[in-house]
């Protein structure tokens, strides 16, 4: 076991653990019988991700914090284990339109809570100063970002991006968001949504930032099935009773790559 600040060290000392690998996180992932330890460098999102997971605790089925400590300029958050299986996971894998119910049940679990005293605001001003800070910084990964978005027939630079975000602001419809609406951080069991994890995007935000990136998962996970004509991704809106939304599908896709 490395090193860990004593108040989490107390926790853990002597448990057994293994380490999870799932997504592109930049974080190391612990996982014990009962708990869940996240090491991460700290930055806002870390900050966010335990105050997220302090507020909605009773509101949403999300980990419960145990603790949460900075030490070396690194986060440890120290949570409990969320039951079940990711929607992304084998359990479902032949069956995208039970996938898309599920994805549909959260994101109106999201838009159900009311917003007053959430404690993070991730509306797009602050959104576009992040993303103008991770700019400034070099910290676009242009390599892993969607085919289309940058070169031949895109943007010719993240600066460019960001400037066509900035002038093409749409109208928002705020709600609590998750941040980053993805299968992999959809936890279900026994026929229901059993947890929400990776928190630290979430807070306050327009409700197609969650659309946005949920749709992008499904076309990606079922892209074989969808190029066939066997899914066609656009359900999530028959199932979330809207109309789909090209602009801003579009908007908040782009918004990510800067992330």
């Amino acid at each position: 076991m490395l090193s860990l600040p004593r108040k989490i060290a107390e926790f853990t000392k002597g448990k057994k653990y293994r380490t999870d690998c799932v997504g592109m996180s930049d974080s190391q992932v612990l996982v014990f019988e009962d708990m869940v330890l996240k090491i991460q460098e700290s930055c806002g999102e870390t900050e966010n991700e335990a105050k997220m997971i302090k507020w909605l605790y009773g509101r949403l089925p999300v980990p419960e914090l145990i603790a949460h400590e900075t030490a070396k300029n690194t986060s440890f958050i120290l949570m409990s284990k969320i039951k079940g299986h990711m929607l992304c996971g084998c359990a479902f894998a032949n069956d995208p339109k039970k996938i898309i119910s599920f994805l549909a049940e959260g994101l109106k679990m999201m838009w159900s809570i009311g917003t007053e005293s959430c404690p993070c605001d991730n509306t797009l001003h602050l959104r576009l100063d992040t993303a103008k800070s991770n700019v400034e910084k070099g910290l676009v990964d242009t390599e892993n970002a969607e085919p289309e978005t940058f070169g031949d027939g895109g943007f010719g630079s993240p600066e460019e991006l960001l400037k066509w975000l900035r002038d093409n602001k749409p109208n928002e419809e705020p709600v609590l968001t998750h941040g980053d609406y993805s299968l992999e951080n959809i936890f279900v069991s026994d026929g229901k949504i059993s947890g929400f994890i990776d928190l630290g995007k979430a807070g306050v935000a327009d409700k197609w930032q969650d659309i946005a990136i949920c749709y992008r998962s499904l076309t990606h996970i079922f892209a074989e099935e969808y190029a066939k004509g066997l899914f066609d991704p656009d359900m999530l809106f028959e199932k979330l009773g809207i109309e789909k939304d090209e602009e801003k599908l579009k908007y908040y896709i782009l918004l990510d790559e800067l992330f």
